[in-house]
């Protein structure tokens, strides 16, 4: 596969390279959870790994620079009540991260600034209203405290984060939903579904503009959104062979399709705008294949494959923002095993120690686009970008404060009983919402039957004036 004349590249000869073993994270016990995510979400500040726990579900948040043996008593955020399937920090702040679980919630945490010092259990904000569990987080990429969650129940909600309301809910797949991915600017996002079919959904207006057939196999496919609009995706044939394909999404047309191998692990694919590499990381392989796509054919180029002896249960992907742009390091890997967590890193070979302006175009920064409300309004706005000259120096964070007026507003249920936005009730809640409404009208109508008595005695005293 990937035939043909060599072709000029300053990818061409980029190699991975795994840390010295005091560089990695020790004595981890990755999560077992039988899911298809990555396990695994990094920024330039934290790694967090999903982890085992009894009783509940919980992830663990590392400092980067914490590295070693992790002792068993360390900290973990623990508030979910099932396992802990994706995990996903927030672009616009390094100190935020989404969680969800089994326990059909998605939860919103805040860590502290030099890392945790004691187990979480309060989330910022409980987002309640998936009724299956929660397999996919993804927050949106230029509008502050956006997030798009998806569940078993196939549906898929777009949150304001801020005020814990579903303000967007598409309910627009037969089956379940493997994978989905917001375009450069967010106004449109791209899914993988059960039923073979790769759909392009506009979420505001709640319409799919685009849909057809990807991969012919019955096992898990992934797609990404590139940032000239069309769609990389990965998915096995109808004989279970891994296959890579590359989609034009306006003629529903595949511009490159190759097979890969006959591994059975489903490929997670992880993009990068600013170089238009694709890194694909099989889950159980023990390697990691990248390309570079171009508009030249064949459009996706093999560049190389980073290979260890060791299978990877997970695996996590450095912000460009995160990177040592002084040794030429171009992406980073988080590589879970069952035990540990290893760095990977990929660097392009240059002689020179200046700046290589050509590896590093500005790149998107943490400072959003657009506030959330702008975003459901319409607006769209690409990323707001840095550079990587002087390296990345990270900006404060603003605390992040919910605003609780949504949970105010009442809305009613099946029974006609009021309840609160985003609460699941149960027997004995229902029973005590029933007294209160009782209460309620009894209070109700001794205002009205005193109103009438006020207006009785107003109009004696009228009388008695006159």
């Amino acid at each position: 596969m990937f035939r043909g004349v060599v072709r000029r590249s300053k990818f061409r000869h980029v190699f991975g390279q795994a840390v010295k073993n005091e560089q990695c994270y020790d004595d981890i016990r990755v999560s077992r959870v039988t899911w298809d995510s990555s396990f695994c979400a990094v920024n330039p500040k934290f790694v967090a790994i999903i982890v085992e726990a009894s009783g509940g579900g919980a992830f663990m948040v590392l400092p980067l620079q914490k590295t070693g043996r992790i002792d068993k008593a360390y900290p973990t955020v623990c508030g979910h009540t099932g396992p802990v399937l994706d995990i996903e920090w927030c672009p616009h702040d390094d100190h935020l991260i989404a969680s969800g679980s089994e326990d059909c919630t998605i939860m919103i945490w805040q860590i502290p600034e030099s890392g945790l010092t004691a187990s979480i259990t309060e989330p910022a904000v409980t987002l309640e209203g998936h009724s299956k569990r929660v397999g996919i987080v993804s927050w949106h990429p230029t509008a502050r405290n956006v997030l798009l969650s998806a569940g078993l129940d196939n549906i898929i909600f777009i949150w304001n984060v801020g005020t814990a309301e579903p303000v967007i809910t598409l309910d627009m797949h037969p089956d379940m939903i493997y994978s989905t991915s917001w375009n450069r600017d967010g106004s449109l996002i791209c899914t993988a579904c059960k039923d073979k079919n790769l759909r392009v959904i506009d979420p505001r207006k709640e319409e799919v503009i685009a849909e057809f057939k990807a991969h012919e196999g019955a096992r898990p496919m992934r797609a990404v959104f590139l940032a000239n609009g069309n769609i990389f995706t990965t998915g096995f044939s109808r004989m279970s062979e891994r296959q890579l394909a590359l989609w034009n999404v306006k003629s529903a047309e595949s511009i490159a399709q190759h097979e890969m191998d006959s591994s059975n692990g489903v490929l997670l694919p992880f993009y990068d705008a600013d170089t238009n590499l694709v890194y694909l990381c099989g889950k159980g392989d023990c390697s990691i294949r990248y390309f570079e796509i171009t508009d030249e054919a064949p459009y996706v180029h093999y560049l190389n494959t980073f290979s260890t002896k060791e299978p990877q249960r997970g695996m996590g992907f450095m912000p460009k923002r995160g990177l040592d742009v002084s040794k030429c390091e171009i992406s980073r890997f988080f590589k879970l095993h069952e035990r540990k967590c290893e760095p990977i890193v990929m660097t392009v070979p240059r002689k020179s120690d200046l700046y290589q302006d050509d590896l590093y175009p500005d790149t998107a920064g943490p400072e959003p686009a657009l506030e959330a409300e702008e975003w459901f309004e319409g607006k769209n706005k690409d990323p707001i970008l840095i550079s990587l000259k002087d390296g990345y120096v990270p900006v404060k964070n603003r605390e992040f404060k919910p605003q609780r007026t949504c949970l105010d507003r009442p809305k009613k249920n099946e029974s006609g009983i009021t309840a609160l936005k985003g609460t699941s009730l149960n027997a004995n809640s229902e029973s005590k919402l029933e007294e209160l409404v009782q209460e309620i009208k009894t209070l109700k109508a001794t205002v009205a039957s005193q109103d009438e008595r006020i207006a009785n005695l107003e109009n004696q005293m009228a009388k008695i004036a006159v």
